[in-house]
This record gives structure tokens, sequence and C-alpha cells, in this order.
């Protein structure tokens, strides 16, 4: 039986884990809160992050990374954006001391501020830096709550390598959950970082009671700024940007209230700040973490991302939302397609 070590024993760690075991696989999860666990391996819930749902009572928790990793021949990351890098090198000491390699698969979307580097470049780097073909990412429009009722769902599913990206294709699909294979890893994964500024910007905008129409204009342009920062600075395809990981995952994140972004764009636009929003939220909200990373890069290459680049000045600069608005609508006449 095959052994997959979930990290993570957030919602959607839980959830993948719990479709996992559905499908026979041996699930060991891994989280640092003891209660969590516990509660996983006691009650079979996790009603801090998913309540009135029942976890596969075959998938187990824990908090020894070692027991995780052991015979594990799937390792899947789905930790916040900031947690990425000290867990990876923690999994690389361990896999060095048992000389194993399994395929690392990632469902993380976000950029680490400072290095601004990719999930899966993070990845490379602490695993396995002479052979990039064992990541892949998973990323596209879906939510661990849909997930959990069995919504119908379709992914991408990318790597470098197309016999590790169908791998991981057959080991994830069932009846609900479809995934497509994609070659262009980088460019799945830019797409999956920069939707979640972007989905902030769309809750704001519904804070301010803004209609469809500022909502349909909002993410239009804001898959415009995801494109040019994939295909300028990563070098990503920009037909990757029209399917399921691109405009895909921007449209359930801009108008679901599943989405922690949008919820969290949404009570600023109401007016709260963003201490009180990240404290009372209860989970990560990636775009406010990713967009500082997006900041950089727009200011070290000269990238023009203005929802974005308005987004980091309300969330770190103190700058009004409504000014921010006025100052956007007013800039001088441009293009429409271009990149």
């Amino acid at each position: 039986m095959t052994k997959i070590a979930v990290l993570g024993a957030g919602s959607w760690g839980t959830v993948l884990g719990s479709m996992l075991a559905d499908k026979g696989y041996n699930i060991v999860l891994y989280g640092n809160n003891e209660k969590v666990n516990d509660e996983i391996n006691q009650n079979h819930t996790n009603e801090h992050y998913m309540k009135n749902w029942q976890v596969n009572k075959t998938a187990v928790a824990t908090g020894d990374l070692n027991e995780a990793l052991t015979e594990a021949e799937i390792v899947l990351f789905v930790l916040p954006t900031q947690a990425i890098r000290s867990v990876a090198q923690n999994v690389s000491k361990i896999l060095r001391q048992t000389n194993s390699k399994p395929l690392i698969v990632t469902a993380t979307k976000g950029i680490e501020p400072g290095s601004k580097k990719l999930i899966s470049e993070i990845l490379t780097e602490e695993i396995y830096p002479d052979d990039e073909e064992k990541i892949v990412a998973i990323s596209g429009p879906s939510h661990a709550e849909s997930v959990a009722q069995k919504d119908l769902t379709a992914i991408s599913c990318a790597s470098s390598s197309m016999e590790n990206a169908q791998k991981v294709q057959r080991l994830f699909s069932n009846d609900y959950f479809r995934l497509y294979t994609n070659s262009d890893l980088i460019g799945v994964e830019v797409a999956g970082a920069v939707k979640n500024v972007i989905a902030i910007a769309a809750g704001i905008l519904v804070g301010k009671h803004y209609g469809d129409d500022a909502k349909a204009a909002l993410m239009t342009r804001g898959l415009a700024e995801i494109t040019r920062l994939g295909v300028n600075y990563f070098g990503a395809d920009p037909m990757t940007f029209s399917g399921l990981a691109g405009i895909g995952d921007l449209i359930v994140t801009c108008t679901s209230v599943n989405s922690r972004n949008w919820r969290c764009g949404k009570q600023l636009g109401e007016g709260k700040s963003l201490d009180y929003v990240l404290q009372n939220m209860g989970q990560v909200v990636e775009g406010a973490t990713t967009v500082k990373a997006v900041h950089e890069l727009c200011a070290e290459k000269h990238i023009d991302m203005p929802i974005s680049e308005a987004i980091y000045r309300v969330l770190y600069q103190n700058s009004n939302v409504d000014d921010e608005i006025t100052q956007m609508m007013g800039r001088s006449p441009k293009q429409e397609i271009r990149l």
C-alpha cells in the first residue's frame, strides 16, 4: 500500500489526506498542533478547520516528522508559504539519513518574500538540488470546503517531468476530483500565488459595495498582471494563464466566501484593520504574504502591476482604499492587450 506523508493538518491537508485515504492509500498527516492531531486520531474530525465533517478513519496524524516520512513514497506539502523552507530543510535531513527519495508534491500557493522564489524552487533548493523533476505542483480552482463535499473539481498538475505529473494525476484523480497535466510548473505556481493578491482586491470591492462591472474589470485586469509577471519575470508559458491554474483559480478565489483572501479583502473594504483581520481569520491569508514578494519583484524589474501595488500600499503603507481606487481609475490611458 502506497504511503503518503501529508505535511500540514489544516483544512487542505486534512481534506486531501482524507480523500487519498478514501482511495486506499496509507495516509499520515503531520502537524505541530498536538490538540488537532489528537482530535483527528481519536474523533476523526478537525473542527477548527473543517466543521461538521468526518476524516477517513484510516488516516492518522502525528507531530513526529520522522514517523510521517518513514517509508513514504509521496510527500505532500500543504503548509503556509512561510513554513515551507524550514520544514523542507528538516525533511531533507531525514531523507538523507534514510537514503529515501520520495516524490515531492506541493499544494501551497505562494512566493517567498526576500528570495522571491516559488514553492517548487524552495523545495528543489532544499531537498532535490540536482533533481527538480521530482517536484510536482497541484493548483487550480478548488476550496477544501467544496472538495470535502465532493463538489466537481478540476485542477492542474504540473512538473518538468511529464511522467511524474501523470503519476500524481493518477494518484489524486477520482470521480469528483479531476487533474489535467501541465509541463509549465513555473506558470502554474505563479498563477496560483498571485491570484491570492487579486482576491484581496476583489473582496475590498465587495466591502466597498461595488457591483458586477467592477468585479469583472478587476478579475480581467488582475489576470493581465498575473500573466505579465509570469511571462516577463519567470518565463512562463502565457497559455497557462488561460487555463485552470490561471483564470480558473482566479474566478473561484475572487468570488467565493470560502476564500480567506476574499474574506480578508471584504473586511478591509468595510474599514477593519489588517491586524484585526489576520488575528481573527483563524487561518493564514497567503495573499498578504505574497503581495510583499510581488512588490519586491515590481520594484526590482519595473513590472507594471498597479492592482497588486495598490494592495501592498493598503496593507503595509496605510494607504486609503478610496484614494487607491481614484488613483487607479485616473491612470494615463493604456493599450489593453500587452505584456
